[in-house]
């Protein structure tokens, strides 16, 4: 009859945290998925990251004139909300 050999506590453990790592890192990059496609179609978003986060904000306009060349959104931004602001007062 054959007998059965156990794996190595070792080996498991490694492949353990390899599969807890990688749940891990899919589980991050959703979520900072999900945070940049809100800022990203949300100016409502952006506001409320500006008045709570300010630095959020910034890092996020920076990557975006980086990659694209413009500042575009972030001066529109300025617009609205300055235009906001008017109005309320």
């Amino acid at each position: 009859m054959l007998q059965k050999n156990s794996r190595p506590g070792y080996k498991r453990v490694i492949k353990n945290t390899a599969k807890f790592l990688i749940v891990a890192e899919a589980i991050a990059f959703a979520a900072t998925y999900a945070g940049w496609y809100r800022l990203n179609t949300s100016r409502e978003t952006r506001h409320y990251v500006k008045e709570n986060f300010p630095s959020i904000l910034e890092s996020y306009y920076q990557v975006g004139e980086f990659i694209s060349g413009d500042k575009a959104i972030r001066n529109h931004d300025e617009l609205i909300w300055k235009q906001e602001q008017e109005a309320r007062r």
